[in-house]
């Protein structure tokens, strides 16, 4: 079984970590526009990778709603978070090495987590001053939802699909909105596999354990909300849009290549939908959770 990730640096990672990294460390060359943009096209480039090998799953929390919602097996589960984790450790190590110098003259040779000088938000998401750690929490929630209820939109091919060939550009376009107007609050992780292996590698790398105390213990809150989220939006759009698209006989659809948080967008497998008979034209059945358009990822 082919799969994503794996020890490879994640795409989207490498280029988003690297957009914060210049944001952090000079202002000059990043700004939070840069951060946006780097996540969000990074999940473009993901999903050219590896949109034909599994669909470029990158977003731990929409592969959770693809098995909760009946898109995928539940045994590949594991095996998908497992190489998105891997690649994003990976990626973690990757912009430490590259960036490693300046992290030291930026910070004066301290690794600190918070403080003027905190270099440790490079990697991982921190609750700012002004939020509440439920908050946060809700914020994931509704960002992740919003995410996964508008990839449905894009790759649903009996709604208002993206363009053959442009969902990947469009996701991006999507994942980069999302932060530029919504992600102040929590820095919009929207994805466990984004959040919790750079932590986990900054513990390693010198930071300690002060990345998980920080912010009323913030860290689990981007492992648990987002697939939450993921689900709820799913829900939302499979109950109040897509069952109410209409829908035509069809026969197989042909898979398609692209992208994905959250979050990246791409068929595998056709969707097969009930043939109506040419006795009842005016009549047509209302789709179910299952007979619904294949649940994607980013």
């Amino acid at each position: 079984m082919r799969q994503t990730g794996g020890p490879l640096p994640s795409a989207p990672e490498v280029f988003g970590l690297g957009s914060v990294a210049h944001m952090v460390l000079d202002e000059k060359h990043g700004s939070y526009l840069g951060v946006n943009i780097g996540f969000g096209f990074g999940v473009t480039m993901g999903a050219h990778v590896a949109g034909n090998i599994s669909g470029a799953h990158m977003n731990a929390a929409v592969t959770f709603a693809s098995c909760a919602l009946g898109r995928m097996s539940w045994r590949k589960y594991p095996v998908y978070v497992l190489g998105q984790f891997l690649g994003s450790f990976t990626a973690a190590a990757t912009i430490y090495g590259l960036f490693y110098r300046a992290i030291l003259h930026f910070s004066g040779g301290e690794l600190a987590v918070t403080g003027p000088q905190a270099t440790a938000g490079i990697f991982a998401t921190y609750l700012p001053e002004h939020m509440t750690l439920w908050w946060g929490f809700l914020n994931e929630v509704v960002l992740t939802g919003m995410l996964q209820l508008c990839i449905l939109a894009i790759t649903d091919k009996e709604n208002n699909p993206a363009l053959p060939g442009t969902q990947a550009l469009v996701i991006g376009i999507l994942v980069t909105i999302i932060g530029a107007s919504l992600g102040m609050n929590t820095g919009y992780a929207i994805n466990p596999s984004r959040d919790l292996p750079p932590r986990f590698f900054t513990f390693i790398a010198g930071w300690g354990t002060e990345v998980f105390r920080a912010g009323e213990n913030w860290w689990w809150v981007p492992v648990v909300a987002p697939p939450l989220g993921a689900y709820i939006g799913g829900i939302v759009y499979l109950v109040f849009i897509g069952s109410r698209a209409p829908r035509e006989s069809q026969g197989p659809e042909n898979s398609a290549v692209s992208e994905d948080h959250g979050l990246t967008a791409l068929p595998k497998t056709s969707s097969h939908f009930p043939v109506m008979s040419t006795n009842t034209p005016s009549v047509q059945p209302i789709a179910t959770l299952s007979d619904s358009m294949p649940l994607e990822s980013f």
